[in-house]
Parts: structure tokens; sequence; C-alpha cells
């Protein structure tokens, strides 16, 4: 029977395993998002992981927002990146880069340009960066959006000639890719907004621009239909996926990840919207028959047990781990020697602190085995 630690075949790779790293911002690069020797040593302790995706990485230097995330769109980030994959690779493990632009996220401050969007509307919020409410962005021109999906093919490029074993469009969180596709942040009266099909296409154009980067079996998605992070909100979740996951299964695609939706207070739910649990109930079993032939890979607030049981059951195909990566950089090993894990990380230092609570988490070595008997 299937379960976690069975091999699997995502694309064109072979991994052995079918616990993912999920992509993180962690903000330990450089400011000119140049990755540093720390992040390929955090990244190769992960390398019992099937598959690690890196933190979303800018594809030019206004689509980002937070000093130290990675970027890939010229030499200095190839030849960094090229350092990191290969420790990865003599690790024995396998990479890939998630490629992403901010949005309306960003701020002038720190981008030292206005914010752009679908549409010009603002963040509901204060920005935790500079303490300050959200500016309103600029809505992108048509000239603007082949410009951005340009540089995604240009991105994708660059992946390929560092060695990633596959890129990944990040389509969740609230950045740019995901403002196109919700209606709540999307209310452009042109082909890029409006209809469900309008409202994905700058999705589909993304992904294309991707895999005549790479190829398509290098070539990965996220999104996260429900998730209210950075004021997000569509008021048809459902609808939108049952357009745009069939769209994406067409593209024979490495695989497509979907994050289900983190926890809602109901009390500060804004009036007029509907809570996640009722917009896509069942999540993962109802979403599962939207793709006949791509990988389906599940996100957040799933345990281990969880995990294991969508894997077995069919509903899953792998699942990406966060929290427990972070703390357990040899989880695959422990729940395959069932030893225990370690459930303890520290989020003071999941934005900064160097080493700290990024590579000093450790192994469950012989010498804690030893201690543990």
């Amino acid at each position: 029977m299937k379960n976690l630690l069975t091999p699997i075949t995502l694309g064109k790779l072979n991994l052995k395993n079918r616990f993912i790293l999920a992509p993180m911002t962690r903000m330990r690069g450089e400011l000119d998002g140049t990755p540093t020797d720390i992040m390929a040593e955090y990244f190769s302790q992960r390398s019992s992981f099937g598959l690690i995706v890196t933190e979303a990485s800018f594809i030019n230097p206004y689509a980002n927002t937070y000093p130290g995330n990675g970027a890939l769109f010229n030499g200095k980030h190839l030849e960094a990146w090229k350092r990191v994959v290969e420790k990865v690779h003599q690790s024995g493990g396998k990479i890939s880069i998630q490629l992403y632009h901010v949005g309306r996220s960003g701020n002038k401050a720190i981008l030292g340009a206005d914010s752009v969007a679908p549409s010009p509307i603002a963040i509901n919020g204060i920005d935790f960066l500079t303490q300050k409410p959200y500016e309103t962005p600029k809505e992108l021109t048509k000239s603007q959006i082949q410009q951005i999906l340009e540089e995604f093919h240009n991105s994708a490029v660059l992946a390929k000639q560092a060695g990633f074993d596959g890129v990944q469009l990040h389509g969740a969180n609230g950045y740019l890719v995901d403002q196109f596709l919700r209606d709540g942040t999307n209310q452009r009266k042109d082909e890029y907004g409006g209809s469900v099909e309008n409202r994905s296409r700058f999705l589909l154009e993304a992904v294309d621009r991707l895999i005549d980067g790479f190829s398509a079996e290098n070539v990965s998605v996220r999104v996260s239909p429900t998730d209210r992070f950075s004021d997000m909100y569509d008021s048809n979740p459902l609808q939108l996926l049952s357009y745009l996951l069939p769209q994406l299964d067409k593209k024979g695609l490495q695989f497509v990840e979907v994050k289900r939706h983190g926890p809602v207070d109901p009390k500060k739910e804004k009036p007029g919207r509907q809570l996640p649990d009722y917009q896509i109930p069942n999540f993962y079993e109802t979403l599962r028959p939207l793709l006949k032939k791509t990988p389906f890979v599940g996100n957040t607030g799933i345990s281990v047990d969880e995990g294991t049981k969508l894997v077995q059951q069919g509903t899953l195909d792998a699942v990406a781990f966060g929290y427990l990566g972070i703390c357990n950089p040899d989880l695959p090993v422990r729940i395959q020697n069932n030893y225990p894990l370690n459930l303890n990380a520290d989020p003071t230092t999941f934005y900064t602190g160097g080493a700290r609570g990024y590579t000093d988490y450790p192994a469950f070595s012989q010498e804690n085995r030893q201690q543990a008997v």
C-alpha cells in the first residue's frame, strides 16, 4: 500500500519518498536576492525529503518585498544558486525553485518603486515590515503584464542553467498571480479580468512561459484558493478551480500543489464573506477529481498521520510539509525509523536569526538515539 515513504515519479523526477519540503520565506539571502552559503547548508540538511522547493524567489528587482528572499534574474544569482543546487545534489537530494512576483504586497520603501497589481486595490491591514498601512498599488498595463511574463520565462531559463530539478510558479499566498485569480483583487475589464477564464489567463500564460524556458515535466504550480493571507478572498473558489485545474491538467506538469485554507476566526471575518470550510467542504476529496493525470500535492495543516491517510486513499500523491520541515531536517528518516518528532520550531527565528532557528535544528543522530534508549 502506498504511503509517504513510497517512491513516486513527478514529471521527470524519480523521488525516493512523497515528502516535499514546502517553500517557506526564511530571509537568509543577501539583500539583492543572491543566495548564501547558509542557504545551501539549510537545503542540503533536508536532502532526505523526496523534493525540496525553495522559498519564493523574485523575478525582477521590483518583484519582492522581503529583504533576504532569494532571486533569480541575473548572472550573480545564477552562479550562487548553482552552488546551492550542487550541494543538495551531492547530499542525494532534489530541489526546485519557486518563482514569484509580490504584486500589491510590496511597498515603495523597500521596492524603490510603486507596487503593482491587477487592480488598484490595497491590502486592508498593516504591513508588518513598515508598520504602516499598505499602499494602493498601480494597475498593471497590458504591456507591463507581458514584460512580467517574459521575466518569468527568463528566470525559468536561468533555473535550468543552474541545474534545478524544476521550477514552481507561486500562484498562492496573496501574491501577484493569486491576485489575478481572485475576484476580490481582480476587477479588470479586459481579457485578464471578469470571468474565471479571464482571471486564470495570467497564471496559465505564466505557466506556458515557464514551460518554454524549462519543460512541462519540470514545472509545478502552487495555488491557495481559500486562503485569507494578505486580505485575499474569492467569492466562488470552487468554480474557479473547476476551470483552472482541468486547464493545468492538460499541460503535462510535474505536479499541482493546492494549499488548504489556514484557520479563520469567524468573529473577525468580514461581513458577506463565506468561511473557507463552506466554500470548499471536504477540501482535497472535492478537488481530487479535477486532476485526472497530474500529480496532486497538498499543503497546510496536514499532519504526518493525515498525510499518510490521504496518500493511502489516493486523494493526494504527495504532501508538502512546512513547519515540521523547519525543526525536523530529517523528517522522512524520523518517520521511517519511528523516531520522535521535534514539534518546537521557534517562530521568532522564522524570518531572522542567521543560523539560529535555521540550520541549528539537529537531525535525530546516533547520539540522540542512544540517549532515547
